[in-house]
């Protein structure tokens, strides 16, 4: 299995985010080769497929004695693929906000290490986007040591206690257009973001569109705690709801709006995900809830569609 929440919260102490990536990543593996997912794993990161025909000169016959399959050794200027780590820094996504649970926003930075870590391991490049309502940062896709390091830096930043601000908007659609003009080779982008934004909905899916216009491959994380956020399973008393990216307050009992809430939302969901599959993009539901598996697998299976 892969490594726990609860598991995750107690590496913090360490303040080595590549540590908590590696044990992410470790255990994530660990669990696939005792599931039926055996074979979308990062062991033979180092290797490709041989192909019949080519020289047997790097094959490593090592592991053709263990797997009975040929495989080639790649080398660290080798690289597969260009992708780009996206993570929305809003205020939405300090929810669950000073509690005792994961938050959106640290849930994200985790995953993010931990794809970074399994990229690098796979000899494929990667760049990281930080944005709220404009791109705070942006590098470029590489595979260095130093440029590793760098992304590490940039998401345990993000870690720190009050690194992101109540009050702290997100502008989805812009970033992404920018995002699209600023790629100039086809890349996968892959994105953790929970969907609140000051746009509406044709806006973001507009900017999702000019992504793939632009040739680009896209895995759509939406990161959210599904029970209370979707189910909307607050207590059935008077509460004070707050956004987080507003300050704007309003009072109600939760079973005054449950039902239309649910409804709601659904059908935002149902519209997102329709869209998406119209124009290919992989839209990947994440709940804070349920651990790294259900982000890291769907990364492997869109690899393993790509290359």
């Amino acid at each position: 299995m892969a490594a726990t929440l609860e598991e995750i919260i107690q590496y913090e102490q360490f303040d080595n985010l590549e540590f908590i990536a590696s044990q992410i990543v470790s255990g994530f593996i660990t669990g696939l080769h005792r599931s039926p997912y055996h074979g979308f794993s990062v062991e033979f990161a180092e290797h490709r497929v041989y192909n019949n025909g080519e020289s047997t000169k790097h094959v490593d016959w090592k592991l053709y004695a263990r797997t009975e399959k040929l495989f080639v050794k790649q080398y660290e200027e080798e690289t597969n693929l260009r992708s780009y780590v996206v993570v929305d820094t809003s205020s939405s996504m300090l929810f669950p906000y000073k509690s005792d649970k994961i938050s959106k926003l640290h849930f994200s930075v985790y995953c993010a290490a931990a794809l970074i870590y399994m990229l690098r391991k796979q000899r494929d490049a990667s760049g990281i986007c930080l944005f709220s309502d404009r791109i705070e940062t942006l590098t470029d896709s590489k595979l260095s040591p130093t440029h590793a390091q760098m992304k590490y830096a940039l998401l345990q930043n993000l870690l720190k206690e009050n690194a992101v601000p109540l009050n702290k908007p997100t502008a989805t659609a812009e970033v992404l257009h920018q995002l699209a003009d600023s790629i100039d080779k086809r890349s996968l982008v892959i994105i953790f973001t929970d969907m609140f934004s000051n746009g509406n909905t044709e806006e973001l899916l507009s900017a999702l569109q000019h992504l793939r216009y632009n040739k680009h491959e896209i895995i759509l994380f939406h990161v959210k705690d599904k029970r209370m956020e979707e189910q909307f399973e607050f207590s059935n008393r008077p509460h004070i709801f707050i956004d987080m990216e507003s300050g704007r307050e309003i009072k109600f009992s939760p079973n005054e709006i449950r039902e239309t809430y649910r409804e709601k939302i659904k059908e935002f969901y149902q519209e997102i995900k329709l869209r998406c599959g119209q124009y290919q993009i992989d839209f990947v539901e994440a709940d804070i809830n349920e651990g790294f598996r259900e982000v890291l697998l769907p990364y492997l299976i869109k690899r393993s569609k790509l290359y």
